[in-house]
């Protein structure tokens, strides 16, 4: 009997597929006649083609930039196909809303798993161990990196601890000029974290980079307690990341980068730690690096372009997301079936869309 793990032989044949072929698949169910997504099958009247002629994963940009603002105003069930038994039972998932109303997608058991299988993949390949305790302090509630408790718990056996945190209040607070309320908040979510982990035998923490900085910068003594620590969110920047090394002493520390429409997972740093690189979880995300004023074309590898994301699930298709972040084109070589991105920022950082703790 095999001892490979699930989500290792899951996601070792996911990096085998072909990408057109899939392009072709993802195509076919989203847009057959009778078992389609409602979305895609009403826009489909109105597109200057016939979807199901598309080739090849280069032809999807004949779809144009993903209209976002369709996933604040459209019934997240209308993009998930009829395929998919009604009613559909899951849980509705939320990105951005920093600045407006944030955008909802239905996540379906399969999209659930694949999240899991990753998460659980990007961990092992990082040195962590399974069967160990782990604190999660971030985004719950309707944030999908709240799913890596149950990734944690379910397929990694572990013991999980959490707080929860709410990225858009504090933001909003800086946005709205109040510092001493950010403080305020900032210290609430420490002081949750130190109880468990003053309390507590936690392994590994799970956080995000700013939350991290003021943990070790604080609290040293708790940090040092630590075996291991995973900090994902908008970004971590080369400085960041010798700090936390420094700090971690040699054990592990792994990254991520991400939202619900699709996360990343930290590849070894390159170029002595100038190049923080990520994958995504092919063949169901990918992502290009294009030209900020031409968004069909990509830019030279280790040029800067804006993150432009694709995603080919089964059960959601979401052709050229323009993200609001930038970063550099990174070559996977043999490693990786498609680029990758390295060093992620946000496109434009403005009082409009401060970064706070997240």
């Amino acid at each position: 009997m095999s001892t490979t793990p699930g989500y290792l032989t899951r996601t070792d044949h996911w990096l085998s597929l072909d990408l057109d072929e899939w392009t072709r698949r993802v195509l076919r169910r989203h847009f057959d006649p009778d078992h389609g997504s409602p979305y895609w099958l009403k826009r489909a009247a109105d597109l200057p083609f016939d979807p199901l002629d598309i080739s090849g994963y280069q032809e999807l940009s004949a779809f144009g930039p993903f209209p976002l603002d369709e996933l604040r105003e459209t019934d997240p069930a209308d993009l998930v196909p009829l395929a998919v038994p009604r009613p559909l039972a899951g849980q509705v998932w939320e990105t951005g809303g920093t600045t407006g109303a944030p955008s909802r997608i239905f996540y379906t058991e399969a999209m659930l798993n694949h999240n899991i299988d990753w998460r659980c993949r990007a961990m092992a390949q990082g040195g962590f161990e399974p069967g160990r305790s782990w604190l999660h302090a971030g985004p719950t509630g309707p944030h999908v990196i709240g799913t890596t408790t149950l990734a944690l718990a379910r397929d990694f056996s572990a013991t999980v601890y959490g707080i929860d945190m709410d990225p858009r209040w504090v933001k909003r607070l800086i946005r709205a000029g109040d510092l001493k309320g950010a403080q305020s908040y900032t210290d609430h979510l420490l002081e949750q974290i130190t109880d468990v982990l003053g309390k507590r035998e936690v392994d590994y923490l799970s956080t995000t980079p700013a939350l991290f900085q003021v943990l070790h910068r604080r609290h040293p003594e708790l940090v040092r307690r630590l075996s291991g620590v995973r900090v994902g969110g908008t970004q971590v920047t080369p400085d960041m990341y010798r700090d936390f090394t420094e700090v971690m002493e040699g054990k592990p520390l792994g990254l991520t980068y991400g939202n619900t429409l699709g996360s990343g997972m930290g590849l070894p740093p390159a170029e002595d730690g100038a190049l923080l690189p990520y994958v995504p979880p092919y063949p169901q995300v990918t992502v290009a690096l294009v030209n900020k004023g031409e968004w069909t074309r990509s830019v030279d590898y280790g040029q800067i372009g804006r993150v432009r994301l694709t995603v080919l699930h089964e059960d959601l298709f979401l052709p050229n997301v323009l993200e609001r972040d930038q970063g550099v084109r990174y070559p996977t070589g043999d490693s990786w079936p498609c680029d990758g991105v390295a060093n992620v920022q946000p496109l434009q950082i403005t009082q409009a869309s401060p970064e706070g703790l997240y």
